[in-house]
């Protein structure tokens, strides 16, 4: 019995079938692809001086007295504190002193009477700043209650706090941490102490004038250039056996 032959529509559908497995085929591969890109995290190489900047703020510095002895007159350890606190506000202090007075520790009169004594030593070490005396209350009276000077300073500090801890290291619960990225506390230390070490916070906004140049050193060097000579400094170094240190 011949077989007959399949009608147009027949293969209309036939190839509008294949046509529509090819492109089902085309597209599982594609959608693997793209569900990968989907899937991967790219690398983030936060820069922990963005993440954690230092910026220029006004801090109090603060000097706690422990006078000893008579309170009328400072000791050589309370004055030699003071003095260093003198030259620090002369540096980058500004405004009033402030003079915080224990109030309830049983000895106030004694610590009302080194109050001229402190005016004086800061005068003395050429502050001219106008100082406020006030007291505050002590909380335990059996602790020994400094006397509490204080000003305003132009200071270097990270704008955010160090030692925030948002999201674990180490979470099992999630893929957060398996994204390669920076953790949250990262570089904050080195800011910090990078910023505590900066003498002249203002050095952060603009360099620093130029010094006049040592006229005598340059001098030597031309002139050592000129007579063919190394214009660098030289150091004789003589070395000193240990064994004769002390020999007749």
């Amino acid at each position: 019995m011949a077989k007959s032959s399949p009608s147009p529509a027949t293969f209309r559908i036939g190839r509008h079938l294949r046509l529509i497995l090819a492109a089902a085929g085309l597209a599982i591969p594609l959608a693997g692809c793209a569900g990968n890109q989907q899937g991967q995290v790219p690398e983030v190489s936060a820069d922990y001086r963005i993440e954690h900047p230092i910026v220029l703020t006004h801090a109090q510095r603060v000097l706690d007295v422990f006078p000893v002895g008579n309170y009328a007159r400072l000791d050589a350890a309370t004055a030699q504190r003071l003095h260093e606190f003198a030259q620090d506000y002369a540096a980058r202090g500004q405004g009033r002193i402030s003079i915080l007075v224990p109030e309830g520790t049983g000895n106030d009169a004694s610590a009302r009477r080194a109050v001229p004594a402190l005016r004086h030593a800061l005068y003395r070490y050429g502050v001219r700043a106008s100082t406020s005396v006030s007291s505050y209350p002590i909380e335990n009276p059996h602790l020994a209650a400094p006397i509490r000077l204080t000003f305003s300073k132009l200071s270097a500090r990270v704008a955010n706090r160090c030692g925030e801890w948002p999201s674990d290291l180490a979470s099992g619960s999630s893929v957060e941490t398996f994204q390669n990225r920076p953790y949250h506390n990262y570089g904050c230390a080195t800011q910090n102490a990078l910023a505590m070490e900066i003498a002249d916070p203002r050095d952060l906004a603009s360099p620093a004038g130029e010094t006049p140049p040592d006229t005598a050193m340059r001098v030597r060097a031309i002139t050592a250039v000129r007579n063919g000579n190394d214009p660098g400094t030289k150091w004789n170094l003589q070395n000193t056996s240990i064994s004769s240190i002390g020999a007749q």
